[in-house]
């Protein structure tokens, strides 16, 4: 009841002369906020708004980048991280059946590059931009120039490739790249998905079969088999800059070992 009587008593200021008088709410303080209604707006409305203010400034393509940018961060405005998920492996059966499907087409080819993306875990775009200079049969390593962040690696192949790598090296000796084209032209990323997808719907595999997918069982096999972090970062070049610094006393001949008794009878 108190409480009530302090809430509603009018602050008697003898200077007011007629004025509004003021209620007493108490030691609570009001924020401006509080007084402010949220503006119900569309999308559509906001763009239009502020493509207005754009086109009175004159500003350019990047001006505005620059100028939407310091408004989110004026706003505090933060973008919402991406949920990471999971990859959906192939299982051992649909590995199995899709390179059986590449081998009983007999492109010699593609049976080398399937096996190079998958026992490399390299990226598509490394896959290739690899030379045949980049081939060392002998130590079954391959060199990865400018990879993801511009940096190089070497990495392996299993010594069970050697033959077939080295039949397709002997057949395509005019070649600069690894894999290329009838007109003489390195592969695009685009074409080696092609060929990829091409031999995912020719085995009857329903999950969506990609070229990163098998990066991905590579380093999994690799996981499995009991290879260190340490071990599968030097062969993969898939680090962040807080990983690498435990990372560069790692040589690849500690690695080579542990490498090829892990993909020993693979394939």
């Amino acid at each position: 009841m108190e409480h009530n009587k302090a809430i509603s008593h009018k602050v008697q200021n003898p200077n007011s002369r007629g004025r509004k008088v003021v209620p007493d709410i108490g030691n609570e303080a009001l924020n401006e906020t509080d007084f402010v209604a949220p503006i119900k707006i569309t999308k559509k409305e906001a763009a239009k708004k502020i493509a207005s203010i754009l086109k009175r400034a004159r500003l350019n393509y990047d001006e505005s980048k620059k100028v939407i940018k310091e408004a989110r961060r004026i706003a505090g405005l933060q973008p919402q991280p991406k949920p990471k998920k999971l990859p959906e492996l192939l299982t051992g059966e649909e590995l199995k059946r899709f390179f059986q499907a590449v081998d009983k087409e007999g492109n010699l080819q593609h049976r080398i590059l399937v096996r190079m993306l998958y026992f490399t875990g390299a990226r598509v775009s490394e896959l290739a931009s690899i030379k045949r200079q980049h081939i060392d049969l002998e130590g079954c390593t391959v060199r990865i120039e400018q990879g993801k962040g511009s940096k190089d690696r070497v990495t392996l192949f299993p010594e069970s490739l050697k033959l077939a790598l080295n039949a397709y090296m002997d057949a395509t000796k005019g070649n600069t790249y690894l894999f290329e084209s009838r007109r003489c032209e390195k592969y695009t990323s685009r074409r080696i998905q092609q060929i990829i997808a091409h031999y995912g719907h020719k085995a009857g595999i329903s999950k969506r079969v990609h070229p990163h997918l098998f990066r991905h069982q590579c380093l999994t096999e690799l996981t499995k088999a009991g290879l260190t972090d340490a071990q599968i970062q030097k062969l993969s070049g898939h680090a962040s800059r807080k990983s690498l610094e435990g990372y560069t006393h790692i040589a690849l001949s500690h690695v080579a070992p542990d490498y090829q008794e892990a993909m020993k009878g693979n394939i």
